[in-house]
């Protein structure tokens, strides 16, 4: 049908029907629909102008599409917006004084006068999250300083206040000579990346005595600010402390046993994570052992979620206390453990275990008898045994009878085409899964994870394969034909990957021809793939994809590219969808 066609085909729709229709779309759909008539373009139009709640955080849109979107909306209270297309000549288009919740993620185009127009034009905010680089010295921490001031001087209303500053200078902004302006009305607090002198001041003074949750990443955890949060911020629900120390810190002033004893008397607390990286230096919890685990289950024993790294000297007794202890515990992630063994989890069968999420990454001492012990837990959702070399294909076996498993994380662990068989065998309908580093796995062991009639098949769409030497296209083609929804496939260092299996994924799928879902394509370091491989982007193929990543190919060249619309193309082999400092991206 030509286009004047369709378009007489629409008109002659009822348009409370069209717009029926597209209310069920999301905001892309819906700007992809209005670039396809005249009649759609209306339509799309006073749909969008009805959204309260507007959302971009998968889709990265340019500075006309989102003018397009938010022009006529006068009743818009929700905004996120992924900002990576964004700079500073958009921060009109979004700051409207009706808004009432603000997202912006990786900003990493604005200045310091995005705060100030925030500040100035959003009086009614209730929530601001923001994700932010400070790119270079030509403006100095002040201006930050100054614009924070502004958003907390007019944003009286605020109750969740979000930051995310890095900064590639290693600087860190002084939010503490901000704090005394921070509305009565703020629950949630969160702030990376900080520094604890200036936590501690701003606790000490009981500023934002009526939090529940506080969320810090600064240089490094101390008894001191542990104490000011314990005895000034009684209501705290959550607590998320993470530290990056530059050099191992002093072992008189360092979070210990009595640091864990301190958070024991905050009674509300239902969720907790204290994880110490080792970014900058091998630092870890020096002071902490398994007595202080001890006292801190003592009085905390309703916790929820409890997230643990860095922890160095703590042992299975330790880590089965708080296991054995909190009877309504959901969540556990231990990263990074020296003595975290099979016997921490020997006595899950014998409690009523609550367990929906499980994550031990890089425990080395775990093997397959403890994904056997946790996989007596049928409520699991997420499992994370990325690392922990020594679980093999009997643990794999233990999952298949996990019906709510929809997360799996096996990144580096010893399996096998065999373990692989048993899963896909299983009646765990898993949508996101981690291969990656399993070098023992071939293209023998995909077809058996995705055999025909499997419900895996059937419910992946995130799939991870990166730094396999057994993957070859035969891999690629048994996936798209078994996987129809697959939004998100990553084949870094795959070297045996060509350009047939390009190809192959930009062909259509069943008997009406339809296009594959896929959004992010990570092809980095595919040392087998050439520059012709990506003619297929110049056709009409990969039209939702959102982000490829082709770092350290052949097709790393600026000019062996064809643009595409809506295609953030990473040439920095940056993880799936890049981090915010993602410095070398081109936009299609």
């Amino acid at each position: 049908m030509s286009r004047a066609g369709s378009e007489n085909y629409l008109e002659g729709l009822p348009g409370i029907l069209v717009q029926e229709i597209f209310l069920k779309l999301d905001v892309e759909s819906l700007c992809r629909a209005a670039s396809l008539s005249r009649i759609l373009h209306s339509s799309a139009s006073q749909v969008l102008s009805l959204l309260p709640v507007v959302d971009f955080s998968g889709f990265s849109p340019d500075s006309r599409v989102l003018e397009y979107v938010l022009r006529d909306n006068n009743v818009l209270r929700s905004l996120t917006l992924d900002c990576r297309r964004l700079n500073d000549s958009s921060i009109r288009i979004f700051t409207k004084g009706h808004l009432q919740e603000l997202v912006l993620l990786k900003c990493s185009h604005f200045s310091s006068l995005l705060l100030a127009a925030i500040g100035e034009s959003c009086p009614n905010l209730k929530t601001l999250k923001l994700g932010m680089v400070r790119r270079t010295v030509d403006e100095p921490s002040l201006m930050y300083e100054e614009g924070f001031s502004v958003i907390l001087k007019v944003c009286s209303q605020l109750e969740t206040f979000s930051v995310k500053l890095q900064d590639r200078n290693g600087c860190s902004i002084d939010f503490g000579s901000v704090a005394h302006l921070l509305p009565e009305t703020v629950k949630v607090l969160q702030l990376k990346t900080t520094y604890v002198k200036h936590m501690t001041h701003l606790i000490r003074n009981r500023i934002g005595s009526g939090l529940v949750l506080l969320s810090l990443a600064m240089d490094v955890i101390t008894d001191n600010l542990i104490y000011h949060i314990t005895h000034n911020l009684r209501l705290l629900v959550t607590l998320d402390l993470e530290d990056r120390p530059r050099s191992s810190p002093q072992l008189h002033s360092d979070f210990s046993n009595h640091g864990l004893q301190l958070l024991a008397t905050c009674s509300r607390l239902i969720d907790l994570s204290v994880v110490r990286r080792r970014e900058h230096v091998p630092a870890t919890f020096r002071m902490v052992n398994d007595f202080g685990m001890f006292l801190l289950v003592e009085g905390c024993k309703n916790l929820e979620s409890v997230k643990l790294g860095g922890f160095s000297r703590v042992t299975d007794a330790g880590f089965a206390s708080i296991l054995l202890s909190c009877k309504q515990l959901r969540k556990f992630e231990v990263i990074n453990s020296f003595f975290l063994s099979d016997l921490a989890f020997h006595d899950l069968g014998n409690t009523s275990c609550s367990l929906v999420d499980v994550r031990l990454p890089s425990c080395s001492l775990l093997t397959s008898e403890a994904v056997q012990s946790i996989a007596l837990c049928k409520n699991l959702e997420m499992l994370d045994f990325g690392g922990c070399k020594s679980v093999a294909d009997q643990g794999l076996e233990s999952l298949s009878s996990l019906t709510r498993l929809t997360t799996l994380y096996l990144s580096g662990i010893d399996i096998t085409d065999s373990g692989l068989r048993a899963l896909g065998c299983g009646n765990a309908p898993i949508g996101s899964l981690s291969l990656r580093y399993c070098k023992r796995v071939t293209d023998r062991g995909l077809t058996f994870l995705l055999q025909e009639g499997g419900i895996i098949a059937s419910s992946l769409t995130i799939l991870d394969l990166g730094f396999m030497p057994g993957i070859l296209d035969k891999s690629i083609f048994t996936i798209i034909e078994a996987c129809v929804l697959i939004t998100d496939l990553c084949i870094r260092s795959c070297f045996y990957i060509t350009d047939a299996s390009i190809e192959a994924l930009t062909s259509n799928y069943g008997a009406e021809k339809r296009k594959r879902p896929l959004r992010r394509l990570d092809l980095c370091n595919c040392s087998g793939l050439t520059p012709n491989c990506f003619k297929s982007l110049g056709r009409n193929c990969f039209t939702g994809l959102h982000w490829l990543g082709v770092g350290s190919t052949r097709l790393s060249k600026r000019d062996t590219l064809v643009t595409r619309t809506s295609l953030i193309i990473c040439f920095s082999g940056c993880e799936m969808g890049c981090g915010e400092d993602c410095a070398d991206l081109m936009e299609a």
